[in-house]
């Protein structure tokens, strides 16, 4: 097959889909439709693993003036509708809206997994009279897309099925490297989201394995927690400090110069991963929490809410409110030193306290099922 050159310029992971997409307007015999029928959402294999899922999340009180930039996807549009579903999901932190942050929470094809994941829009873009939070919306809906109708790992395939029936078992593979790079595709050809710039982290938890993969690009990030201590964190990627590596949509024909503006690529992001094991707790969180709550605090709470007990849904709802809670405490005190002021300090800056941000957290809490 002759590939153009056009072609050959595009993400791979868009490649990719784009090759799938055009695989599967094939014409087919009536037997093979009759296979894909038959095995393409059956679950072939048992899950050695279950995720227990908890999100919270808390906007920062608005700036004077800020407001006049608030132009929200409208409720009737296909991202405002899921973004209020998602903002829906119960928690006890009392906050309606995300700020310029937003989160995902999608199971993977079949159940093979979940993934999920945080976004936090660049608040300068309010300079320029643009909605920080479209970008981060915007961005965090297509990977939930993605994320929907992809595995966590190889399709999973009953390994007495002939060749032709395990060719036909829908859906394919992708990686949060990928999911990010076709997410980020997704917002540039959004014409409501007419700039903007944005951080991400995408996690998968595959349950058949129990493996973690992750793609994190600027300061969100996650931290996985083991026998009450870190067992990883996601180190963050920056410019220089307080400016983190983003993905941006620039104006089109706009006539004006970004000079200011950061554009860096998917393909800049960190990956990891690792396999978990039956009582990990994973934490992904935006820089409104990293920023005012030190790790040691964050194990903290984790034990200190399993001790109260439950069942691991509630359990993971917990810690997700509790961290929140606990970081809005943090960055409204002047008295208290936080991460960010120690590395402000590091760098020769001044800044007391704590640091006012939205703030989102996403807790995954894993259990072994046999």
């Amino acid at each position: 097959m002759r590939i153009s050159h056009q072609f050959s310029t595009l993400n791979p992971a868009l490649q990719r889909e784009i090759i799938r997409r055009s695989a599967s307007k094939n014409v087919v015999s009536p037997r093979r439709a009759k296979i894909t029928r038959n095995f393409s959402t059956s679950a072939l294999l048992p899950k050695q693993y279950s995720f227990h899922i908890g999100t919270s999340w808390a906007g920062k009180v608005d700036r004077d003036g800020y407001n006049r930039f608030k132009i929200p996807f409208s409720a009737h549009t296909t991202i405002g509708s899921w973004r209020d579903q998602m903002l829906s999901r119960p928690k006890a932190v009392k906050s309606v809206d995300a700020g310029e942050d937003f989160f995902f929470v999608q199971e993977m094809r079949n159940g093979s997994g979940v993934a999920f994941g945080v976004a936090d829009g660049v608040g300068g873009w309010v300079e320029s009279g643009v909605d920080p939070s479209l970008f981060s919306q915007a961005l965090m809906y297509h990977a939930h897309r993605y994320s929907r109708s992809a595995w966590a790992g190889e399709p999973e395939v009953d390994p007495t099925l002939d060749y032709e029936e395990r060719e036909q078992i829908e859906g394919w593979e992708m990686t949060p490297y990928e999911c990010l790079g076709l997410s980020y595709d997704g917002v540039l050809r959004e014409k409501a989201v007419q700039a903007g710039s944005s951080t991400a982290c995408i996690i998968t938890l595959n349950a058949a394995n129990g493996l973690l993969r992750s793609a994190n690009l600027g300061d969100s990030g996650f931290s996985i927690i083991r026998s009450s201590s870190v067992f990883h964190r996601q180190r963050t990627q920056t410019h220089f400090f307080n400016c983190p590596k983003q993905l941006t949509k620039l104006p089109a024909n706009s006539g004006r110069k970004f000079s200011r503006a950061c554009v860096d690529s998917p393909n800049d992001a960190d990956t990891f991963q690792t396999k978990l094991r039956d009582g990990d707790i994973v934490v992904a969180y935006t820089d409104g929490f990293s920023d005012n709550v030190f790790s040691n605090e964050m194990t903290t709470i984790c034990r200190l809410v399993a001790r109260s007990g439950g069942t691991e849904d509630e359990i993971a709802q917990a810690m997700a409110d509790r961290m929140v809670e606990y970081s809005l405490q943090c960055m409204r005190s002047k008295t208290r030193v936080s991460p960010f002021e120690r590395d402000a300090a590091r760098q020769g800056m001044f800044f007391r306290g704590g640091k006012e941000d939205d703030v989102t957290v996403v807790v995954g809490l894993i259990k072994e099922t046999s």
